[in-house]
């Protein structure tokens, strides 16, 4: 394969937003699906958060093929949920994508932690990331789990040759990012104005 790991999301990126700056559904999930390969190079380490991230691509994905031209933008399907008053329900879409962005928020603090502090162990830079994302939205439990899997992170020389393949994966990396995180935001902030963005979980 020519490039990285992340040349196909970097690619995909380009056409998440409608010309009118819309955020679009599909593209949107094709990104996050991207990432599934890279988080199986972790080995079992990041075995619950890509279970998480998958579970949740699909319940926004089966609600997207209901009507696809209704769901085409990404907030029509929290904003459906807003008007029949189930967006807090967990199962619904609207829990679906606020975690489903927490995991994304997580990820690239982990690859931004990998490119800009290459002296960081594998399991310095997923405790850091994850102090900085999830943490503040998990309970004893969930925290817990996160920890045993940090234990099981592969040696970072070895995933960086992994996902390496050929092209500059350093740049790669940083380029995700910067591309990837602005994404992120507007959603989180689309979720805090309809009060959307503080749900946690014990």
């Amino acid at each position: 394969m020519e490039g990285t790991v992340f040349t196909p999301s970097l690619e995909g990126m380009k056409h998440v937003k409608s010309e009118q700056g819309e955020m679009l559904t599909k593209p949107f999930l094709d990104v996050c699906k991207l990432l599934l390969p890279v988080l199986d190079k972790f080995g079992a380490a990041m075995t619950v958060v890509k279970s998480d991230i998958s579970s949740n691509i699909s319940r926004l994905e089966s609600k997207y093929t209901s009507n696809p031209s209704r769901f085409n933008y990404l907030y029509s399907l929290v904003q459906a949920e807003v008007e029949t008053k189930s967006a807090k329900s967990s199962s619904s879409c609207t829990n679906g994508l606020l975690w489903l962005t927490r995991a994304m928020d997580f990820l690239v603090e982990l690859f931004r932690n990998l490119a800009q502090n290459q002296d960081w162990s594998m399991a310095h830079a997923c405790t850091d990331s994850y102090a900085k994302t999830l943490k503040k939205w998990h309970g004893w439990l969930a925290t817990s789990s996160f920890t045993v899997g940090i234990k099981l992170v592969p040696n970072r020389n070895k995933f960086m040759e992994v996902i390496g393949s050929t092209g500059d994966v350093y740049g790669d990396m940083e380029k995700f990012c910067t591309n990837f995180s602005p994404l992120l935001q507007s959603i989180h902030k689309f979720l805090a104005s309809v009060g959307l963005d503080s749900m946690k979980v014990t």
